[in-house]
């Protein structure tokens, strides 16, 4: 097998995502034939080389599994809680593969979750540069001015944690159902932390409920706890997603490349061009 990096070799192992098999590394509990290793840049080989993960033998590459959820809220996104409370994983324990999820919905925040073991995916989907759309239906309590969903649509500002202010991306927003609470249709093509929440925060309205209906090509279609393996043909759409291609129309057909118009053999020559007068030497002459 090919010489790879090591967190790719952890990632394609089905131990966790690339990002999270970085930490692992410099976290100093990965080890290569008997050494710690710490440098990201690192590689090896799967086949030939003892790859431990936190004393572990690492064994070879997974069949990769790609399922999709219907996320409850209540639940967090993530593989151990140390608080305790209930995680995504208490709900795939019966799918017989380890998998871990994609991304983040928070705490309050319910519907379509990813899960996969093929790391080298799940770090496309999730990296800030593949602008993967992903839908949410939005309750918002009271109704907002045209002038705020105006404001959203081209970017507000927030604050992630402790850092600073960030402008969030344009977003695609639309009313589906007008109340005193109204629906939106939410459309990101970047997935910081809360971020419809701030969003409409920052605008003066609270987000009562969220959920996400759509990832990319994949639609929310199984019940709430529920989940459901990919087809192959949803994983390559999800592939083409992650990389930024498009999948084209039924039917599509190129159009033909326009070829150079071409002059008649019976038409008439065209004029030589003008020929130039010699340029003037600028050098001084010698006196005599």
């Amino acid at each position: 097998m090919a010489i790879e990096r090591l967190q790719k070799i952890i990632a394609s192992a089905g131990i966790a995502s690339r990002r999270k098999a970085e930490e692992l590394i410099t976290g100093r509990v990965v080890s290569v034939n008997g050494q710690i290793v710490t440098e990201l840049g690192t590689k090896a080989d799967s086949e030939r080389d003892h790859i431990r993960v936190n004393g572990k033998l690492l064994k070879g590459p997974q069949r990769h599994t790609y399922l999709v959820m219907n996320k409850p809220k209540g639940y967090v996104t993530t593989v151990s809680d140390p608080e305790g409370r209930p995680t995504v994983m208490d709900l795939v324990r019966g799918a017989g593969v380890r998998v871990y999820p994609v991304g983040r919905l928070d705490f309050a925040t319910e519907g379509l979750l990813l899960l996969t073991n093929d790391g080298e995916l799940a770090h496309k989907l999730t990296h800030a540069s593949s602008h993967v759309p992903k839908t949410y239906v939005v309750k918002v309590a009271g109704v907002p001015t045209q002038e705020k969903i105006a404001e959203l649509r081209t970017g507000v500002m927030i604050r992630e944690d402790n850092r600073k202010p960030v402008r969030t991306a344009p977003a695609l927003i639309s009313m589906i159902k007008q109340a005193d609470n109204p629906w939106y249709e939410v459309t990101l093509i970047e997935g910081r932390n809360r971020q419809i929440r701030k969003m409409f925060e920052a605008v003066g309205h609270h987000v009562e409920k969220i959920r996400r209906v759509r990832y990319g090509p994949i639609h929310l279609d199984v019940e709430p706890g529920k989940l459901r393996p990919l087809e192959p043909r949803e994983v390559e759409e999800l592939r083409r997603a992650a990389e930024g291609r498009r999948p084209k129309p039924a039917g599509f057909i190129p159009a033909p490349k326009r070829a150079r118009s071409a002059r008649p053999r019976d038409a008439a020559p065209s004029k030589p061009p003008a020929k130039r007068s010699p340029k003037k030497s600028f050098t001084s002459k010698k006196k005599s």
